[in-house]
């Protein structure tokens, strides 16, 4: 089981081509998800005619997240095509299925087109864009990660989250531009397909720089001793339920706190009423800015200190801040809104770093991209994927925004219980390792020979 020099010296530096390739995928899936919770306004009353504007949103919303009850089964067979065939195959197939379904979208006619076919359509295309980005995220992550030198790991996988921030970005403000340039019966009646249709060439050059790359160090090693499970979900729920759960609740705050930042607050503002449109989506941006540039921070701080206590202070971070930010951000103040979010990134830089790292140090390589998709899939799924909707649900039932905040408070405070009883410190084990066990090495950062990681 000896390990090469070359092998090794894979992980001293990060090649650029792997880094743009993995996260150009993940911008796809981001963007998308960006650009739906932006127009999804406008998708509620393409889609969902209702007297009623909260009632068509609700739809939007509802729709919205269907596709993250997808997820769990899209990272079931993702994570398990990436253990057993590799790391490349998996983020192949995601970055395609996420983009041919999104450029589907966008040619998909209205209902006032073909009725109540319209619906169903865009149901089905959510679906498949659930199913294709169930092991994007972790698999992106396990892709870097298996890369990076190991006292670097979280600095180099927190460039997924910055990825997605800057879709996110992207995606918001390419939606002002049209608003701004078509104005909003033009981006009623088919401006809003044009971001959506932008999901193709971004898909056709992803995959074409995934299909280039080579495989991962780790995988490598495990294709070179036939160490691969055969049936790599029978293998993750026979050996890794305890740390699936874990990455469950790991996963939950983690989404649900990116989803209120990137979509919730978006369109409650919107609703709200008291800033316009151009003014919501610059302070979205803006504070995602702000966010993208924490989460370098975040990563390179748990590489000195641990995961542990960074993610820690995420969560309590939630906990502690979520009323006075939501009455910051909806207290109808340009000023007072982008300072409510900028606080809001900090502890959710913190959370979504050490998600992405935390899933991928969980696991052994046999089950690491099966074991964190499904938890993954599971928290950011049925749980995080609907929280826009219930947030704006109870708040139209109550008509107290707060009662939002009192919501992710809630999680918030469940998951911190969980993480403080049972989240171990990863930052010291080896990605090498068959085993999920700690792994102390004699200078931290330095990885063991294969054979010291093999008695781990």
């Amino acid at each position: 089981m000896a390990t090469t020099r070359t092998t090794r010296a894979g992980q001293v530096t990060m090649p650029r081509s792997i880094l743009a390739a993995t996260v150009i995928g993940n911008f796809t899936e981001w963007f998308d998800f960006a650009v739906y919770g932006s127009v999804a306004v406008t998708l509620g009353l393409a889609f969902f005619p209702s007297h009623d504007p909260a009632v068509s949103l609700l739809s939007s919303l509802g729709v919205f997240g269907i596709a993250f009850f997808f997820r769990p089964i899209g990272g079931a067979i993702l994570g398990a095509i990436g253990d057993r065939y590799g790391r490349r195959a998996a983020l192949a197939i995601a970055v395609t299925g996420i983009s041919l379904a999104t450029t589907c979208i966008g040619i998909l006619p209205s209902y006032a087109a073909i009725g109540v076919w319209a619906p169903i359509l865009l149901v089905l295309l959510r679906g498949v864009q659930g199913l294709s980005a169930g092991g994007e995220w972790t698999s992106a992550s396990a892709f870097l990660a298996e890369y990076a030198p190991a006292k670097r790991r979280a600095t180099w996988v927190s460039l997924v989250s910055v990825s997605a921030a800057l879709a996110i970005i992207s995606g918001n403000l390419l939606v002002l531009g049209l608003e701004e340039l078509f104005g909003s019966e033009a981006m009623q009646s088919w401006g809003w397909r044009v971001p959506f249709l932008l999901a193709a060439p971004l898909g056709v050059v992803g995959l074409y720089m995934r299909l280039k790359l080579n495989e991962t160090p780790v995988f490598r090693e495990m294709a070179k001793t036939e160490s691969q499970h055969s049936t790599p979900i029978a293998s993750a729920f026979k050996t890794q339920k305890a740390n699936m759960v874990l990455a469950f609740f790991c996963s939950s705050i983690m989404g649900v706190g990116l989803y209120y930042f990137a979509t919730y607050f978006v369109n409650a503002l919107s609703l709200a009423g008291a800033l316009t449109r151009p003014t919501i989506l610059a302070v979205s941006a803006a504070a995602l800015v702000i966010y993208a540039a924490l989460c370098p921070v975040a990563g390179r701080i748990s590489d000195n200190i641990g995961r542990r206590p960074v993610y820690l202070a995420g969560c309590v971070g939630h906990l502690v801040l979520a009323v006075p930010i939501f009455k910051l951000v909806t207290s109808g103040h340009t000023g007072a809104a982008l300072l409510g979010l900028a606080i809001f990134a900090i502890p959710q830089a913190a959370l979504n770093v050490m998600g992405s790292i935390t899933l991928v140090e969980l696991f052994p390589p046999h089950n690491r991209s099966t074991g964190a998709a499904i938890g993954y899939g599971l928290g950011v799924g049925p749980i995080a994927g609907s929280a826009p909707l219930i947030a704006t649900a109870l708040v139209e039932h109550t008509g107290n925004p707060m009662v939002a905040a009192y919501y992710l408070m809630g999680i918030a405070l469940v998951v911190t219980v969980v993480l403080v009883a049972r989240l171990p410190e990863t930052y010291t084990r080896s990605l090498f390792a068959t085993t999920s066990a700690p792994v102390i090495v004699a200078e931290r950062g330095t990885e063991p020979s294969s054979d010291e990681a093999a008695m781990a």
